[in-house]
Order: structure tokens, then sequence, then C-alpha cells
């Protein structure tokens, strides 16, 4: 059997890393997380985003460039909890959009990302995972984070919107869209079934039955 390559995409609070744990345990396959590094330029961003979203950016893309890169070298099949291609195609370009990121940062930025991009493997399937303003609102209590409840309204708006544009243009691999406003598949092991049947479909070309 050949091994793959899944990314799991989607908006803050869907539940990516959820679905990559239990896909993972299910398949044995391994589990690739955001990697946890500490960005020196964060707390200066906070306070000037305009000066310094671009070294931000550039920070973390490279250490999304070296995580893709390292997961392509393992033995074994992998799944991926968000992409390379967000941090450009989400996070910068919401930045830019805001007027947060001067157009000449935001072109050297996205020139870069796109050359390396280009010579990286892409993921043989992404997994763009979609849910509402008030299931994203739900998920995000439920989990508890502090810092993740004064993300505001409008935000998770924005990047919703920008995912659904992203998933359509999306051409390095195919997309696989699952809307999970009504899925659990932590506490309904069914609906975990039936997403990993839509995956299988897509990897293995067989037809499935849409959610």
């Amino acid at each position: 059997m050949s091994n793959y390559f899944i990314t799991i995409a989607g908006n803050i609070g869907v539940g990516k890393s959820t679905l990559v744990g239990l896909l993972a345990e299910r398949l044995g396959w391994s589990p690739i997380y955001e990697a946890v590094t500490e960005n020196p330029y964060l707390a200066d961003f906070y306070q000037d985003m305009q000066r310094w979203s671009f070294h931000s950016q550039v920070f973390f893309l490279s250490r999304r460039l070296q995580q893709h890169h390292q997961l392509l070298q393992l033995p074994n099949s992998a799944i991926q909890d968000r992409s390379v291609y967000e941090d450009a195609e989400i996070f910068a370009r919401n930045l830019y959009r805001q007027g947060q990121m001067g157009e000449r940062d935001w072109q050297s930025y996205y020139d870069l990302y796109q050359t390396l991009a280009m010579l990286l493997r892409p993921p043989d399937l992404v997994i763009y995972l979609q849910a509402s303003l008030p299931t994203l609102r739900r998920r995000i209590a439920n989990r508890g984070r502090d810092y993740e409840r004064g993300i505001s309204d409008a935000y998770l708006m924005q990047l919703n919107e920008l995912y659904d544009e992203w998933a359509q243009r999306f051409s390095l691999s195919p997309v696989l869209i699952v809307d999970t406003n009504n899925l659990d598949y932590v506490q309904n092991g069914t609906h975990l079934d039936a997403i990993w049947e839509r995956i299988e479909a897509r990897l293995y070309g067989r037809d499935f039955i849409a959610l």
C-alpha cells in the first residue's frame, strides 16, 4: 500500500486537531499537529500589527515549510493539522485585506510563498472542514481556551469567507469539503465512519454518499 499525505484544513475551532487524532488512531498514520514554536515577533505584532505583520508571517511560513518538508520524510502515511497554504492564503491574506500588511510586503511575502510551495509535494488530499459562525462559537466555548474567547465574530466570518474562496480555487490537490455543522465525530462513531468513507472514495476513486 502506498503512503498517503492528507491535510485537514479549516477555521479556528472547527475540529481539525480532533479529527487528525481520531483518524490517525484509527488508521495507524502519523499525526502532524501545528508546530508549537514561539514566534519572536508575536508580542511586537500585537502591539503594532502594521509594522510587524510581515516579519511575523514570514516566521510562521518558515516553520510551516520546515514541518511540511519533515513530514514528507516519514516512512508511513501522515495526516496534518493545517497546511502551509492556509498560512498564506487565509491568515496573511486576511492581514493584507484588513490593511494590516502593506501592498509591498504582501507581494514580497506572497511571491516567496508561491515559489517555495512549488517545490513541495502537495498533499494527496485536502479535507476542508466547514462550520457556521454559531457552530464555531459553540466549539470554541466548549474547549475553554481563554485567549480564543476574545476572537470577534467579524474575524471568524472573514476567515470563513477566505477559506471558502480558497477551497474553490485550490488546484494543487483534490479538495474534499465536509460540512461539520451537524457532525459530532467524537461522540458519534458513525459520523467518523462516514467521513472516512468519503476520504477513501477520494483516495481510491470509489463512489460515495454525500454527508
